[in-house]
Formats: C-alpha cells, structure tokens, sequence
C-alpha cells in the first residue's frame, strides 16, 4: 500500500495493542491509533480519519459487536475486521450481519496483518467506488425526474403563451368564439368542441361555434350534445370531465362566465372510446375559458362603446346633411361605392372596414363649414373655396381625439388628393397618398356628379363616367379608376 493509512486497533489487552502499533508502524509504515474499549474508539472515530479498525469482542463498556453496529452507522465505508480467543458460528454470523468484513482468530499471526489490511482496503475501495455509482446514477436519475418535469413546466407555459397570442388577435366577439373552439383542438386530443350560449330569453343552449376533426362523423347539431349536462354544468358553474357509459364518449365540460355569471358553456369531446381526457386537459381549457371569458367582457364593452362612438359621430353626419338637403345619404352611398371598388381590388378586410368607417364620416369636417358657404346656391369665391378646402383636415382632426381610427382619420384628410399632385390639403401625389383614399376619391366624385346640389343639377350617368375617364391618371389613382369603370360598365354601380 502507497499510502499512509491510519489504522485504529481497539482491544482490552495493552499487550496486543502495543504489539500492532509497533509491528504495523515499523513493518509497514501505518499510523495505529489504539482504544482499550469501544466507547474510547469512538471517540476516536469521531476526531480522525481512519481508515481500518480492528477490534476485539469482548470488551468493558462498549463490546466488539456493537461498536461494529455504531461504526457501521456513522461512516458504512470503514472496514472493520473483528479479533476473538473464542470464535463460534453464532458469533461469526452477527458479527457479519453488522458490516464486519474479516474475522480474525487469537493468537494473530502479525505477519498476516499487512495482508488482511491490503485485502480490507482493496474491498473498501470497491465498496466507495460502487457507493459513488450508486449515488451518481441515483443523482443522474432525480436530474432525469427533474429535467423531464421542467420540460413538462417549460411545455405547459408554451401551451398557455399560444392560447394567450391567439385570444390577443381577436378582435370581434364571433372571432373570438371560433378562436376558443378551434384551440380546444390545438391543446386537447378531442374529436370536436363547441360553444354554446345562454342568450337572453332563449331555454335550451345554442351552438354557434364548433370545432370538428373530422367533419365525415361530425355531429354539428344541438341534439346531440346531452342539454341536461350543459344545463347542470351552468348551474354548478365549474369544469368538470364525464364518462359517458352508453356511448363510451369522454367529454369535459368549462362554464365561460362574466362577472360570476356563466353565459356560455365549453364542450369537448372525445368520442368512441378512443381516448380520455386528463387533469392537463381540465387545466387548459379552464385557464383558456377564464381568459376568453375576460376577453369577451373586453371586447362587448369596447364594441358597445365603439358602436355608441360611430353612432354619435354618423348622427353629427346627418345633422350636416339635414343642413344641406341636397347632400342627404350623400356619406352613405359614396361608402356603398368605396366598399365595391375595394372588394374589386381585393383589398383586405382591414381596409374595408376603414372605408366603412371613413365613408360614412368622410365629409364630418363639414360641421366646421358656415352655411352661408356650405349653402351657397351659386359659385363659391376663391376665398370660400380656400374654407371648403379645410373640411378634410377639421373631420381628420374631430377623428383623430378618439384616438382609436388613426388609419381612418388619414383616410379623411386625404379624400380631396389628385393623383397629379394638385389636390388639397396637402398636396400629396401619387402613390404617397394613401391607397385607400385614392378609392375613396372616386367614389366621393362621383356621387358628386351624380346627385343634386345647390349650385347645379346631377349629370346624366355618361357624363359622369365621362369626366371620371377623363380625369384618370390626373386627379384619380389610375388603376382604382378603371376598376371603378369596369363596375359600372358591369351594372354593379349605378347612382
């Protein structure tokens, strides 16, 4: 052995223990540490590194056996090997039971002792060695556990972070139902979800967004979702999963409520016995229903407050339209006009829906004109056409307080730009004027020339159309232009 060892001998007999001090030390280059009994050992144990112990049986105090026990309790990695005058097969076999690793018979052979110590050793290493395995693979095994539970952790905030990006998108009511159904089928293995609403006045629950895997076995009528169910699920007002004997269906079913009110119910299933829906799936469609059910709130108070919005603003419309007769339902028929020549173009929903909003208040700016101008039977000075000329720029700026139309607003100021650069209230040319108010210069236009107004009598529609043709590519966009001519050749717009 390279190393130093310290070796601790404990025996009664002064005699032996000074003979394995000075045999070991002289012979084999040990440090022997020595007890006369086993609670002196201990103690010893406590205060050093040792290495090896050899101890006697039978002892005062504290007996070869139970300190092998104690030793065995406080470090298992301390071979101990056991030294009696009276060796018996009882005795043999407890002591083994304890963690004693050798059984030497008195007299000892003291030459044998380097032996008996390499041997002890080289088992103990083998014994720490193996304990290290043990521990590291028991370690590996708690990091697996681990890992795979911050991968499940890491899984279900994606899993929620989807569901909350795509609520966030929604940006009407209808939207947000499909939305919730179409989820139930992203995070859960079901094989359909539907929403049903608990409108005013209405008995028996109303399907009216439905979510299905497979639409050849679907089953997208009312009937067939247990009402009794539906109905004991809003009256409970909580989630709950339900195994149907009869059908062997799995169905889970998650109240929607709004201010502890449920209006409207979840349903998912499963159906066919093909699968079973867990506690992971309960979670998710709960969070997911408490979370759309906030956006529902959000979304009919910000409609109901927008609706009142444009309802106020449309009503200041007509009250300009009650001022000039010859202008009525003028802001209603040149968005008729817009929206047509936009769906031509193909233009996105988003667009459409501006033009809606800009065409009906397109001309609101006009509340800022004097009637004494806007009135004006005959032609208007250089000086009142310079006030007619601010309408676009008074009804941008009355949008624009709202805060929540500013693409419409630049839709409004805009309305009155040439293509050539020469309109007003900035001047703009081209493609820098905005695509959608290009659409609606036409339309406005041509309403114009097609209606009655104080100063002069419409135009027949040719000569409307004429002028339109006439003026493509200097005041109209002419691409937008030629779309709107084509709707008319069509029959799809007439004054």
């Amino acid at each position: 052995m390279k190393q130093q060892l310290k070796v601790l001998v404990v025996d009664d007999e002064e005699t032996i223990l000074d003979i394995f001090k000075e045999y070991l030390e002289f012979a084999s280059n040990y440090t022997v540490l020595t007890a006369a009994d086993g609670l002196e050992a201990l103690e010893i144990i406590k205060r050093e590194q040792i290495d090896c112990c050899f101890t006697d049986l039978s002892m005062p105090r504290l007996d070869g056996l139970e300190l092998a026990k104690r030793i065995h309790r406080y470090d298992n990695t301390i071979p101990v090997v056991v030294m009696t005058g009276y060796p018996t097969i009882d005795s043999t076999i407890k002591t083994l039971k304890n963690g004693v690793v050798d059984f030497l018979t008195k007299p000892i052979k003291v030459n044998q002792l380097p032996l008996t110590i390499e041997r002890v050793m080289r088992e103990r290493s083998l014994f720490v060695d193996n304990i290290i395995l043990k521990e590291e693979a028991k370690r590996n095994r708690r990091l697996l556990r681990v890992n795979q539970k911050l991968q499940e952790k890491i899984k279900e905030v994606e899993t929620i972070n989807f569901m909350l990006q795509q609520l966030d998108r929604t940006t009407t009511s209808r939207e947000l139902f499909t939305t919730l159904v179409n989820l139930c089928g992203e995070v859960t293995d079901c094989d359909e979800a539907h929403f049903c609403i608990f409108a005013h006045g209405i008995k028996e629950p109303a399907i009216i967004s439905s979510f299905v895997k497979d639409r050849h076995t679907a089953t997208m009528d009312a009937e067939y979702i247990n009402k009794t169910i539906v109905k004991n699920g809003a009256h409970d007002g909580i989630p709950y999963l339900i195994e149907q004997d009869d059908e062997n269906d799995s169905i889970m079913v998650i109240p929607l409520k709004i201010r502890s009110r449920v209006f409207g119910m979840l349903i998912s299933l499963i159906k066919g016995g093909k699968g079973r829906f867990g506690e992971r799936d309960l979670f998710f469609l709960n969070f997911l229903a408490e979370k759309a059910s906030f956006s529902i709130e959000n979304l009919a108070l910000y409609e109901n407050i927008y609706e009142n919005l444009f309802s106020t603003l449309y009503a200041c419309v007509e009250t300009i339209e009650v001022r000039d007769p010859y202008t009525k339902q003028h802001s209603a028929r040149v968005t008729n006009y817009a929206v047509s020549i936009a769906k031509a173009l193909r233009c996105p929903e988003e667009e459409i829906e501006m033009l809606t909003v800009s065409g009906n208040l397109h001309d609101i700016g006009k509340i800022g004109i004097p009637d004494n101008i806007l009135l004006k039977p005959g032609r208007l000075t250089r000086r009142e056409y310079e006030v007619i000329k601010k309408h676009p720029i008074i009804g941008s700026n009355i949008i624009g307080h709202f805060g929540i139309w500013a693409d419409e607003q630049k839709i409004i100021r805009h309305h009155h730009e040439r293509w050539d650069g020469n309109g007003y209230p900035d001047r703009l040319k081209g493609q820098k004027i905005p695509f959608t108010s290009r659409i609606l210069a036409v339309a406005d236009v041509y309403d114009a020339l097609t209606s009655d107004r104080s100063y002069r009598q419409r135009l027949q529609e040719a000569v409307a159309v004429t002028i339109i043709k006439e003026n493509l590519g200097t005041q109209f966009d002419p691409k937008v232009a030629k779309v709107f001519l084509g709707l008319h050749q069509q029959g799809k717009i007439k004054s």
